[in-house]
């Protein structure tokens, strides 16, 4: 299933653009409304395992000022952990989403790979269908000006 090439879609640039000018708590938000969007992915295989979550959420908590940066980290390495850990390339896909929405507050630059991930995961679930795949980056895209508008 995973075996075909994941090719990305032009939105992606405007994304990029975008969160050049996002300020850093608002693009870990974003970076967490993408990976959230694919949890079930992961846990589908895994339903007992709350380390994606986790992340998610400390991004989710630091994004709005209630939690330092070293615990938002911290809550980052288990959902790495899982990636590493995960068989199936879905499940994969979306811990690696939920990592780097977890080490967005660290570092802005890991939102970005959070929304790519997340956007990986939706091609592999749907078998690499370009209007899926599409249809994901698109909202990504309106989330994120949303973010910025509130």
């Amino acid at each position: 299933m995973a075996s075909q090439k994941f090719t990305d879609t032009e939105i992606k640039k405007s994304i990029d653009e975008l969160l050049e000018k996002t300020d850093h708590r608002t693009a870990a938000c974003w970076a967490a409304d993408c990976a959230e969007r694919v949890l079930s992915y992961y846990e589908q295989y895994h339903p007992q395992d709350g380390r994606l979550r986790k992340a998610v959420q400390a991004a989710q908590r630091w994004g709005k000022g209630e939690l330092p940066t070293r615990d938002a980290r911290e809550a980052a390495f288990p959902a790495h952990a899982a990636a590493r850990e995960a068989t199936d390339e879905i499940a994969i896909a979306a811990a690696q989403a939920a990592g780097q929405a977890g080490a967005t507050p660290h570092s802005i630059g890991h939102a970005v790979h959070a929304s790519t991930y997340a956007v990986k995961a939706v091609a592999i679930a749907t078998d690499f269908d370009e209007a899926a795949i599409a249809e994901e980056r698109n909202w990504q895209y309106a989330c994120l000006k949303e973010w910025i508008r509130s």
